[in-house]
């Protein structure tokens, strides 16, 4: 049996930066001039909720009526995924890295390793809300629930679960080679954080104007504008704009200080270890507004 162990995972809560990630590595990797748009990044990377590749894991249209059905055919889909090319290639997921009906929903046999994006949940929740069509204090009520989950009509799922976990899992899976990248980093030092990632994790030997590209290509306002004219195909139906903020500190405009108060207290220990620099200052606001 050949060996499959070719994903590199682009793991990630939603609205986090995945896409990001995904746009910048096409843009580095790719030939100049061909790299995808938004709506294409399938060209250069794909994602485990793709209908096709469920499709032809059961031989016929995928469409689930449990969990367990979707667990039986990701385990298939996701082998044809990692066959799907030659050598080490990326895949987003926003599952968690966990065992469910004894299967692997991250199987070990199919991974290379794994790139983590995250974003502090002060500015996840009212970027989360949109995404899910939601008022923020439910945003953030699904970032606390161990069973939250989104999917595709046909029955695809994404395990979210909640905020902490999916971050802990993922930075604690036994024998899995990760890199975290923070988005407040890849936005406040994108080609230091770009960098990085590509010499000491990726191994790959950077060129500076390749990545001075890239980092332009895939502006904020760049991928805003590709939204604009283009549409986003991966965007929830209902929701107005995907690429909305970008921004670093919105929550100080966008949460009240009960809501403030409320993350705090729900994610404190993995606060601690990933955002320290953001305990005074949110402690600050819960009590004060």
């Amino acid at each position: 049996m050949s060996n499959l162990r070719r994903i590199i995972w682009l793991a990630s809560y939603p609205k986090s930066g995945n896409t990001w990630m995904r746009s910048l590595l096409a843009h580095y990797f790719m030939p100049a001039g061909q790299a995808p748009d938004i709506n294409n990044l399938r060209q250069f990377t794909t994602g485990d909720t793709r209908q096709d590749f469920f499709d032809a894991a059961v031989g016929g249209k995928f469409q689930s009526e449990t969990l367990e059905d979707w667990v039986t055919a990701r385990t298939k889909a996701l082998r044809l995924i990692a066959a799907s090319k030659p050598d080490h290639h990326f895949v987003k997921t926003h599952c968690q890295t966990i065992r469910m009906f004894d299967q692997d929903i991250i199987p070990p046999e199919l991974t290379a390793a794994a790139i983590y994006i995250m974003r502090n949940p002060f500015d996840l929740a009212p970027s989360f809300a949109r995404h899910q069509g939601a008022d923020i204090d439910t945003a953030i009520e699904r970032m606390c629930f161990s069973d939250t989950v989104m999917g595709t009509p046909s029955g695809i799922y994404d395990l979210l679960g909640r905020w902490d976990d999916h971050i802990n899992v993922w930075t604690n899976a036994p024998g899995l080679p990760h890199y975290v990248v923070r988005y407040e980093d890849l936005l406040n030092h994108p080609a230091k954080t770009m960098r990085t990632l590509l010499e000491k994790f990726l191994r790959v030997k950077v060129e500076g104007p390749k990545l001075a590209r890239a980092i332009k290509a895939t502006s904020f306002e760049a991928m805003k504008k590709q939204e604009e004219t283009l549409g986003f195909a991966e965007k929830p139906q209902g929701m107005t704009a995907f690429f909305a903020k970008g921004q670093a500190g919105v929550w100080r405009d966008d949460l009240t200080p009960q809501q403030v108060g409320r993350i705090r207290e729900a994610f404190l220990p993995t606060l601690e270890r990933w955002y320290p620099e953001m305990l005074k200052e949110t402690a600050e606001f819960a009590a004060h507004g």
